[in-house]
Formats: structure tokens, sequence, C-alpha cells
């Protein structure tokens, strides 16, 4: 059986439009419950549940404009439309200010009915789902800062839990703007060295004798101002975790020593003559293919085979469903919190928004959206208006109107976006896509320009 559309209470006195009205919503796909009188409608409000409630403005007893104004006071959960005749729009917009979700004007086309339905009862979904997701922030994993309960950051949590206690090196892949970080802390505190130190360096940040110094530590009067011996991160991680952020930017004739290390669990500090023992746990993250750089010489293989004996690849944000909501409703919390404002939550339509967008910047790019609506705000919710320009007007690829002269592309343009829709099909994977297009990787990245290497610049599962 297919499922429904939602149910709807249908409140209107006249007995021929209750007809066309119940066997016009039933016909598609709605499950309509007719009533002729507001006041014994509105009873049922309180034993079953609706997902709309559609109501005539001029009836006996208890008219429509007062029915509305009791459902929003007592179950504002229900989105209400009213039905109203042309002369009495002034009526109908009474009702909105009441707090009616939209109205209908007779007589009724059944199809545009339709689509205010279907907008309500979304609407009240989203309403729903934004409440659930506020409240699951409560039961939401707080280690290292996780938060989401998609499959796919589900089989994240599942494969640290498994590899945690574990002294196996492990490699975090992923987008830019994914937690790696995040997931190397997690797996740190979930570890027998969870009470050890948790050390972090980004690779990319410094230049090569720098990076070098930093990692392996170096001796008195070994380079100009090295006035005093310096001991290396990977003494300073003893005991705990060393995590080497984008280790893909590591330059090449530095890998050799990490290699070195990596294999014998001894440093040698630049200038040194004498080789140090360390025990720590070697966790390394990139946002690039390493497999790629490999092949192109720009990474050791022997190395990359060292760092991936577990592989861990975070999904990105788009795969990852309603977990936007959540995130967002956690950093709603946080900047207002911070901000000392009042901002619950979400709009329904803010909300669709969030849903409907891509975040090629990932959770990064969400925190920094929510960020800046926050603080624009006027309201206790967040907004449409509130949110960056680009997420308001983002329409989606399938949406593109075909007959639109503007909307034609080349047929290499055609060939990128179709090799990008495939991408996101398989969650980023060039491996996967590779074998759906029947090209090899090196292939799929000149496609799609490597000059614009970004967000655009997917990692491949392990």
């Amino acid at each position: 059986m297919s499922a429904t559309k939602g149910r709807i209470l249908v409140v209107e006195d006249e007995r021929e439009m209750r007809a066309l009205l119940e066997k016009g919503l039933a016909r598609r796909g709605f499950i309509p419950t007719v009533r002729g009188r507001a006041d014994e409608a509105f009873p049922l409000l309180e034993t079953e549940d609706f997902d709309t409630v559609l109501t005539d403005l001029r009836m006996p007893g208890m008219d429509g404009l007062a029915l509305c104004e009791r459902i929003v006071l007592n179950r504002p959960d229900i989105p209400v439309v009213v039905l109203t005749a042309f002369g009495t729009l002034e009526t109908a917009v009474a009702a909105i200010r009441a707090g009616a979700y939209d109205f209908v004007t007779k007589p009724v086309d059944v199809d545009a009915l339709v689509l205010v339905l279907e907008r309500a009862v979304q609407h009240r979904a989203l309403r729903e789902e934004v409440r659930r997701l506020r409240q699951a922030l409560g039961d939401a994993s707080a280690d290292g800062g996780w938060v989401g309960e998609s499959p796919a950051l589900r089989r994240v949590y599942e494969l640290i839990e498994r590899v945690a206690d574990s002294d196996t090196s492990v490699l975090i892949t992923g987008e830019s703007g994914t937690g790696k970080e995040v997931a190397a802390r997690a797996l740190h505190a979930r570890s027998r060295r969870h009470a050890g130190p948790f050390v972090a360096i980004n690779c990319a940040a410094m230049p090569e004798q720098l990076l070098e110094s930093e990692l392996f530590g170096h001796a008195r009067g070994a380079f100009t101002d090295a006035k005093a011996a310096r001991t290396g991160l990977f003494i300073k991680a003893n005991g705990g975790t060393l995590f080497l952020d984008e280790v893909g930017e590591m330059p090449l004739s530095l890998q050799p020593k990490l290699l070195r290390a990596l294999q014998e669990r001894t440093v040698r500090p630049v200038g040194g003559d004498s080789e140090l023992p360390f025990d720590a746990r070697i966790v390394a993250a990139t946002n690039r293919d390493l497999e790629l750089a490999v092949e192109e010489g720009r990474f050791r293989e022997d190395l990359y085979y060292r760092l991936n004996v577990i592989g861990l690849e975070l999904p990105p944000l788009r795969a990852r469903g309603n977990d936007v909501l959540l995130l967002a409703q956690r950093f709603v919390e946080h900047f207002a919190g911070r901000s000392g404002k009042r901002v619950l939550g979400l709009s329904p339509a803010a909300a669709q928004r969030l849903l409907t967008y891509t975040w090629p910047g990932n959770v990064r790019e969400l925190q920094n959206c929510i960020e800046r609506a926050v603080a624009l705000t006027s309201y206790e919710q967040l907004t449409v208006e509130d949110l960056p320009e680009r997420i308001r007007d983002y329409r989606g690829s399938n949406r593109a109107q075909a007959d639109d002269v503007s909307e034609l592309v080349s047929l290499e343009e055609m060939e990128r976006r179709y090799i990008q829709r495939v991408l996101e099909a398989v969650g980023g994977s060039r491996t996967l896509a590779s074998r759906i297009l029947g090209v090899d990787r090196k292939t799929i990245y000149r496609k799609l320009g490597r000059r614009n290497a970004g967000p655009e610049d997917k990692d491949d599962k392990a």
C-alpha cells in the first residue's frame, strides 16, 4: 500500500461542498475526516492526530475564525488552512493573523487546494522534526562533540568503537570541514590511552624545517637560533595519541623520516646523535586522495600503507540527512548562549532550506551559516531571511528548466555535471564513480578540473 499524504480534518457546513472535498482529497492520497460544524470538529483534535485542518470561515455556531484561534491556542502544532469566498478576504486575512497557515478562495480548485495542503503537511512535519531533533540533542553522543544519528554517521561510530582500543594506525579521510579532528579525538577518548595527551599538528601549516623540528625535536645548536634543546611532539605524545592533520601536505623529503619513526618507534631529533623511543598511537587525516598522490609520486607508497592500516572515511554533510538540522540546532544554542540572545531554533521554512542545500563546505560551512544567522535575527526562530543568500536562493541541479536558453550548457559542462551527480550519489567515492562511469580516477579528476580543487576534491572510500 502506498503511503498517504496525510490526515486532513475538513470542517464545512455545506453538504455538497463536504462531499466534493472528501471525494477529491481521498482520490489524491489524503485521508479526510469531515464534520459539518466547528464544535463537532474541535473535540476530535483532543483524541486523534491530524496533519492539517481545512475549515470554512462562514459557519453557524462557532465560525472558522473562532475555530482557528482555538486550534492555535490548544494545538499549535497543527496548521490550519481556511476556505473563504472572494467577498470575505478581509476575514481570511484576520484568520492568517490569528495563526492560520494559509487560505484558499472559493470556488475551490481541488488541485490548487492539494498543493496548499501538501505544503501545510510538510510544514508540520518539518516543525515536528525540528522539535524532535532539539530533544535528541540531550541524548547525542558527547564524545569529542559528535552530533548526529544518520546511518552514515552511525557507521563511523561503530568503526570507532571497534578500533578505539587498538594501537593500530588510523587514516581518517573526508572532505574539508567534515570533522576529521573530532573523529581523532573520539578515537582517543574511547581508547585505553584516554588519560594520556592528545597532541595535534597541522602538517600543512608550517615550512619543512619547522615541521621537522616540531615533530622530532632538535638538539641545542642544531640550527641558527636553536639555543636550547626541544622535545618533539612524538615524545610529548607518549602514552597518548599523536594526530597528524593534513598529512597529505607533508613535504616528500620529510616522508622517509616519518616512515622510519613509524617503523622503528623511535625518533632522532634534528642535530641529535641518538634515537629516542616513543609510545604514541598515530592517527593521521587528509582531505586529499593519497592513492592518486602515490600514483603521481607526491606521496610515498610505503608510508601510505603504514598510515592506512585502518581507514576511517567521514561522510559529507549532504549524505547525512537530518543531521543537518540536529547540528544546526546545536549551533543555534551555542551561538545564542554566547551572544546572550533568545533564539530557540529554526523556523520550518529555514529548516527546509538547510535540508535542500548541498553544503560543499560541510559542517564548518553550516557552523558559519548559523553563527551569522543568530547574529542577524530579530526573532526567537531563525527565518529564511536570516540565512546567507546562496542558501536562500539555492534551487538544486534537478530544478533547471530545460526550455530556458540561459540554462543550456556545452557538452563538456554537461559531462562535468553528470560526473558530479554520480559522485554525490556514491558519497564522493571516486573509486565507485569510476566503476559506474567506466573511466579511471585520473580521468574523473581531469574532467572536473583539478585547478578548482576544494569542496569537489573528494577522497575515495577505503
